[in-house]
Parts: structure tokens; sequence; C-alpha cells
């Protein structure tokens, strides 16, 4: 077998979609599980698409994931230029287009935009509307074709498709699928600006860059006998196909950019990490064999079998990937996580407190870091509190045992100097035992007071280290006086 060889061929049109990354993920994970090579290729054919900056976006994104390729643009292993719109210029899809002709698989069409108007039209299994173009211009002799090159007429280079007959494909995860030839219309090569159709310079260069899987969207599973008449025009040997189901919504709908995260970016802006964002897309379409659900990238390398792909839609389940970015954070290296943690910390909490303890009591109870705000906001200002959050059930504590336990426990902490956690506790400890009370009849009270919330990412010791014995001892005084009203 030859080696194995697969590319990532994004355009330049933005942000990158999570369906984009899972290709690029999916590509890149099939050569490197058989040691094979994995290439960058700029399609920007579409110039009216063409977005600047996006092919710095396309570039730091394969940085960020992990996803190097072993070439690309720019890193040339003798397959370049690896951006269309460089090799167009050098004249290679007119030059490839031309021997199409040559070979009567190809001709060149001069119909103008009011005689494609009226042709009949149908809409394709995509819901879009096509013009079903009737060959017009492939009954042009040789003389009248060199009379309309010579005057400068207009023209674009169509593929004559069969119209009899059917076409069979396979694809590795659709299986055997037969198309009647008469579906098939004469996809343009090139187009009226010169530049090769998407179509087109993806057979191109697949072939000339020796590309043995092609990885991509179950959109273009429609396309696929065409190209692959193109393939058998040139006696080219047609890749391994293997289109990825397509990515929904939580309603089974194509996932878009009003969901608010249908990008990368969408995700790192959100509170995301980069390695669960990998994970979870890895998963959108992949079973892995056992029950693991966590893979670092490594391991998805060892683990990927494009096999157990599946046939069906993949829901996007924003809450799935929220638990999976939870579990990334707890394993987490600590100053890392501090890291990317601080600036959410500072835009609540402006007194000096140390934020690294903060950050040590969220770090295990959080799914995204944009939620650090609202468990650590009262650091900052003790918030207004009904004081029925003083009864608890299970603890057995109510308003009035909550008054005793305070006014008991104030003037034990008044006369603690020692403030750190651990100290802190043996005194509670102290009081717990000699009252013969259990623990959280003690702790709920005053972690009530001093947060003044009903949950909260550390207990009471842990919070009021952080505050210091001053403030503590405001809160728990303030929790007195509103139990006493």
């Amino acid at each position: 077998m030859s080696k194995v060889r697969t590319r990532f061929a994004p355009s330049p049109t933005g942000r990158m979609h999570v369906g984009n990354l899972r290709t690029a993920l999916y590509a890149y994970l099939i050569a490197k599980h058989e040691d094979g090579d994995f290439m960058l290729r700029i399609e920007d054919t579409d110039q009216e698409r063409y977005v600047e900056g996006a092919v710095d976006i396309i570039y730091r994104t394969m940085q960020e994931t992990g996803l190097i390729h072993d070439e690309g643009p720019d890193k040339d292993m003798g397959h370049g230029p690896y951006v269309q719109s460089e090799r167009n210029a050098s004249g290679l899809y007119l030059e490839y287009a031309k021997q199409l002709i040559d070979k009567g698989a190809a001709y060149y069409c001069f119909c103008d935009k009011e005689r494609l108007d009226s042709l009949k039209s149908k809409v394709s299994e995509e819901g879009t509307e096509i013009v079903a173009y009737d060959k017009h211009c492939l009954g042009l002799s040789k003389e009248e074709v060199e009379a309309n090159l010579a005057a400068g007429k207009p023209y674009v280079i169509r593929f004559n498709m069969p119209t009899e007959g059917t076409t069979t494909f396979h694809d590795e995860i659709y299986g055997d699928i037969t198309v009647e030839n008469k579906e098939l219309e004469d996809l343009i090569l090139i187009k009226s600006d010169g530049y090769p159709t998407y179509n087109f310079a993806n057979v191109v260069d697949d072939h000339l860059m020796e590309i043995t899987h092609v990885v991509r969207g179950n959109e273009y599973l429609s396309s696929s006998p065409k190209y692959n008449k193109i393939y058998e025009a040139f006696g080219w040997k047609v890749p391994i196909y293997v289109h990825c189901p397509l990515i929904t919504d939580e309603n089974h709908k194509k996932l878009s950019k009003r969901s608010g995260h249908s990008s990368y970016e969408d995700l790192i802006e959100q509170g995301f990490v980069t390695e669960a964002v990998i994970n979870y897309v890895a998963l959108l379409g992949w079973c892995p064999e056992g029950n693991q659900e966590i893979f670092s990238l490594e391991e998805l390398v060892k683990e990927f079998d494009y096999h157990n792909m599946s046939k069906s839609p993949a829901v996007f389940d924003i809450q799935k990937l929220k638990w999976m970015n939870g579990e990334y954070l707890k394993a987490m290296d600590f100053d890392k996580f501090f890291e990317r943690a601080e600036k959410y910390i500072k835009e609540v909490v402006t007194k000096d407190y140390d934020l690294k303890k903060i950050a040590a009591l969220v770090k295990t109870r959080i799914e995204i870091f944009p939620d650090i705000k609202e468990q650590i906001d009262f650091f900052e200002e003790l918030p207004e509190y009904d004081t029925a959050m003083y009864c608890h059930k299970k603890m057995k504590t109510n308003e009035e045992k909550a008054l005793e336990v305070l006014k008991e426990i104030y003037p034990l902490l008044e006369k603690q100097d020692d403030f750190s956690n651990d100290a802190l506790f043996e005194v509670l400890k102290s009081y717990v035992d000699e009252k013969g009370f259990k623990t959280g009849y003690v702790m709920w009270p005053i972690r009530t007071a001093v947060s003044g919330k009903q949950s909260t990412p550390g207990g009471a010791t842990e919070i009021m280290e952080i505050l210091g014995k001053e403030e503590s001892l405001k809160r728990i005084q303030k929790g007195i006086e509103l139990l006493e009203r």
C-alpha cells in the first residue's frame, strides 16, 4: 500500500466552523494513526467569499489545537504551491481543463447569462435551485470555438457528463452509492473569471498532491460521482472517500452561527479549553471501542479508526461539552489554571484578597471559566440575603439555632489571631466537640453569614481565611443583627 496522505483544505472565509475543525481533526488522525502525512492546502478560488485575515485564523487554530501539518504553504515538501490562487496563476488548472477538452471529456461554453436564465431549473437534493444545462455548446464545431476565442468572447469550460446509465462510487462510511447519470449536470471546471471551480481544483490538486484519503462533510456525497467522472476521464486513481456525518444543534438543525458556538473561536471565547474542544469534536461522529470519553490528542491518534464513524447526524450538546471541559479543568495544572482564571476573578474581586486561594476554591467546581464570576462575587461584597437561608432540614438548624451558634462563635473568633483555614477549623471543631453538635450544624450558619449565599465554592473556614479576621467578624455580626430583627 502507498503511504497514507490526507489533507485539510479550508477556504479562508472567516472563523473555523466546528465542522471544519472536525474534518481537520479526522484527516490528521487518519494520517497519524497510519504514520502518514497530513497536508494543509488553502482553497481560495472563491474570491468573492475571501475574508481578510482568515488565513491567519486557520494557521492559529491549527497551531493551538496541535493539528500540525507535515506540509503546506509554509512547509513545501515538493507538492507546492499549496495555495490554489498561486497554483492558478501558473495556468495549472486551465492546462488540465484543456487536456479534458482534447480528450473530448470537456468543452468550451459561450452561453451568456440571458440564455442560461432561459433554461429550466431544478431543485437539488440539498434544496438549492440549479440550472439544468442543455449541452448547447457541446455541438459547436472546432472552427466556431476558435472564432469565439479569437473574438474574446467570454466562456466557461464544462465537463461533459454522460446522460445514460448509472455511476456507482464507494464511501468508507456510507458504502456503495449509485446515482443516475442523467442527474449529473455538466459542471463547470473553469469559470469565466479564469479561476477553477472548487470541484475541479479539488480533483486536480488531490491527484497531484498524491492524496490517498479524502475526508470531508457528507454534504459532498452528492458531488462524489461528478468527481469520479473527472478522475476516470484523466485515467487517475480515485482516492478513498471518508464522508463525515452532519453536525446538528440540540434541535437537530444544522449547526449554524446563530447557535453561538458554531466556531472554534466562539468556544474559546466562552471559556472552553482547547483540549476539551478537540476531545469533544472527535466524538461528534466517531465511537471509540470502549467506554472511555476523555482522550488526549496522542490517545486519539492511537485509538482512532475511521471505520467506527457513524452515518447518523451528530448532535452538538453544549451541556456535554461543558461537563467534559469541567473534567479538563479539574485535571489541569494549577498554575496553568490560575493563568487563565485570574482575569475572570479580577472582573468581580477588586479587594486585596489572595486570588490564588480563590482560584483553588473554584478549580474543581466550575465547568467553564465564566462560571467563576457568579461563584465568587460574594468576596467583593456581602449580598443582601433572606434569613430563611439559615434554615436547613438536613443540618437540623433554623434561624433561632443559627443565631445561638453565631453569638457563641463570635467571641471565640474575635480572640483568634491565626485566621488560617486549619487554625479556624480547630477552633470550630473544639466548639462542636464541647457542645456535642454535628459539624454541619455549626458550619452552615457561619458559611451563610460570611457569604450570604446558599452554595459557595468553599467551606466556612476556607472563606474566612480569604476574607480575613476583620471582614469575617463584620459579616458574622451582620448575620446576628439580621437574625435578631
